[in-house]
C-alpha cells in the first residue's frame, strides 16, 4: 500500500484542490497512522493526525479513560482504507462549511489508485477528486467514502452519477448524510444504476468527525463549543480580573486553531470591554474564510473604537435587542458591522440569535465569552460540547470567578450533566471535552 508523506513540514498541491499531494512512501496502511498517534503525548488520548502536516489533528476517543467509543484499530482492508479516507477528510477542515468533511479513497486490485477530499465550499467534492486523481483506473474498482455520495444538484453536480459514468464496482461509505434534502438519495441511485453499496465500518468516527454538520442540518441551529481556560481550583481569573496568561502556550496554540475550523466566534459585551479582543485566528495556516466574529451586546454598549469594528478583515456581528437606541446601532453599522435584532426584552434571546447564525451559513459557533455568557448559554441548554483547557496553577480566593456565573443549581438533581469524553495532554495542561448528555 502507498501513503502520501513528505513531512510535518511539506505544503500540499494546490494545484488541483482536493487532491492526495505526492511524493508517496510504502508502509503498511493504517499502521503509521496509529503508532506514530499512540507515542504523541503520555496522557492518555487518541488522535488522528495527517501524515502530510502535523498540523492537522482530529481528537477521537478511544482509551480507558473514554467509554463511548474505541480507538480505531484497523484489522480489515476496509477498516485501512475508511481510515486513510477520514484521515484525508481532516485537510478540508475550516475551509468547507456549510459542507462536511468528506475524504474519498478508490482501490482497484489491492492498491490505491485514487484519492480525494473536499478541500473548499463549493469546489470538486471527494469523490470527483479521486475519480480524477484514478483515471481509467476507476473501472471495476471500489470507492470507499467518509459520506454518502450526493444525488443532487448544487453548487456542483451530484456525485452519485459520476460514479455510475466511470463504472466502479462497489462504494462503502461510513455513515449516511442526515441532511434531508441528501439523506439516501446518493446510495438508492447507485443500487439502480447495479453499483453495490454497502454501509463500512467506523460510522461513530465519521459522524463525530462532522458533529457541527449533522446537528446543524436535522436542528437548524448550529453546534455550539465553549472553550475556557481555567486553574486546577476551577477560576477563570484573578479576585482583580486577571486572566493573561493561565494556561500554556500549547493551549493557547490549540483554541487558535479552534477558532480557524469554526464558522463563528462569540463573545459578550463583557470581554469586548474589558479586553479588546480582535476575535482573529492567529495560526500558520491562514483560514480560507476568517469566522463570523459576533458580540452579544444586549443595549449595544460596544465602543466604536473597538479592535473587532476597525480591524482584521473577518465580518462583525453585534447582537442586540429591539431596546437599543437606534442611534448606537446606526453608529457601528456605519462602521461596517451587521447588527442583528434578536428579542424584544432586556437580554438578546440567545436561541434566536444562533437560529439567525444558522441562516447565514454558520454550523459551528465557538463560545468564548466570559462566565456571564457562559452562564446563559448553559441555562438555555444551548452547549453542546465544553473543551476546558485545566493548567497546573491555583488562584485560591472566594471572590476569584469560575467559568459560570449566576444562581446555579440549588439541587445536585438539578445539575446540568455532560459526558467526559476525552481527557488529553495540551503542553502542561490537561485538555478536557464533554458533550452535553443529550448530545451523541
Amino acid at each position: 500500500m502507498e501513503f502520501p508523506t513528505g513531512g510535518i513540514a511539506r505544503e500540499l498541491d494546490t494545484s488541483r484542490p482536493g487532491a492526495s499531494p505526492g511524493p508517496t512512501v510504502k508502509v503498511r496502511m493504517g499502521e503509521d497512522v496509529w503508532v506514530r498517534n499512540v507515542r504523541a503525548g503520555e496522557f492518555s488520548r487518541c488522535v488522528l493526525i495527517s501524515l502530510e502536516s502535523g498540523r492537522m489533528e482530529f481528537v477521537l476517543p478511544g482509551d480507558k479513560l473514554i467509554h463511548e467509543m474505541k480507538a480505531p484499530e484497523p484489522k480489515t482492508d476496509d477498516e485501512r482504507y475508511m481510515l486513510r479516507a477520514l484521515e484525508i477528510a481532516e485537510r478540508g477542515r475550516g475551509r468547507t462549511s456549510p459542507n462536511p468533511l468528506v475524504g474519498a479513497v478508490i482501490v482497484k486490485d489491492g492498491e490505491i489508485v485514487g484519492e480525494g477530499y473536499h478541500a473548499y465550499a463549493g469546489g470538486p467534492h471527494a469523490e470527483i477528486s479521486a475519480l480524477e486523481e484514478a483515471g481509467p483506473k476507476a473501472r471495476d474498482s471500489v470507492l470507499y467514502v467518509t459520506l454518502e455520495p450526493c444525488n443532487h444538484y448544487g453548487k456542483t453536480p451530484p456525485c452519485a452519477r459520476r460514479i455510475v459514468e466511470e463504472r466502479v464496482r462497489r462504494v462503502i461509505y461510513a455513515t449516511e448524510d442526515t441532511n434531508p434534502d441528501v439523506k439516501g438519495g446518493g446510495a438508492e441511485f447507485l443500487r439502480k444504476a447495479r453499483v453495490e453499496v454497502l454501509r463500512g465500518p467506523y460510522s461513530q468516527i465519521a459522524k463525530r468527525q462532522n458533529e457541527s454538520y449533522f446537528k446543524s442540518v436535522v436542528t437548524g441551529i448550529p453546534f455550539v463549543t465553549l472553550k475556557m481556560g481555567l486553574s486546577l481550583d476551577g477560576k477563570v481569573a484573578t479576585w482583580a480580573g486577571k486572566s493573561k496568561w493561565i494556561t500554556s502556550d500549547e493551549s493557547r496554540r490549540e483554541v487558535q486553531r479552534m477558532r480557524a475550523a469554526s464558522d463563528a466566534v462569540v463573545v459578550g459585551i463583557g470581554t469586548v470591554l474589558s479586553d479588546d479582543p480582535l476575535l482573529i485566528p492567529r495560526t500558520d495556516d491562514a483560514p480560507a474564510k476568517k469566522p463570523l466574529r459576533v458580540i452579544v451586546d444586549s443595549n449595544c454598549r460596544i465602543p466604536p473604537s473597538s479592535k473587532v469594528l476597525n480591524q482584521g478583515d473577518a465580518p462583525t456581528v453585534v447582537a442586540v435587542t429591539e431596546l437599543s437606541p437606534p442611534k448606537r446601532t446606526r453608529e457601528i453599522e456605519k462602521r461596517g458591522a451587521e447588527i442583528i435584532y434578536a428579542g424584544v426584552g432586556e437580554k438578546v434571546d440567545l436561541k434566536a440569535l444562533l437560529g439567525a447564525l444558522a441562516s447565514r451559513g454558520v454550523r459551528s459557533v465557538l463560545l468564548e465569552g466570559g462566565p456571564t455568557l457562559a452562564s446563559s448559554f448553559l441555562k438555555e441548554r444551548l452547549i453542546d460540547k465544553i473543551v476546558f483547557f485545566t493548567a497546573p496553577i491555583v488562584l485560591g480566593g472566594r471572590k476569584a470567578l469560575g467559568p459560570f456565573e449566576g444562581e446555579g443549581a440549588k439541587e445536585i438533581e438539578d445539575a446540568y450533566r455532560f459526558r467526559i469524553d476525552t481527557v488529553a495532554a495540551s503542553g502542561n495542561d490537561l485538555k478536557l471535552i464533554a458533550y452535553y448528555e443529550n448530545v451523541g
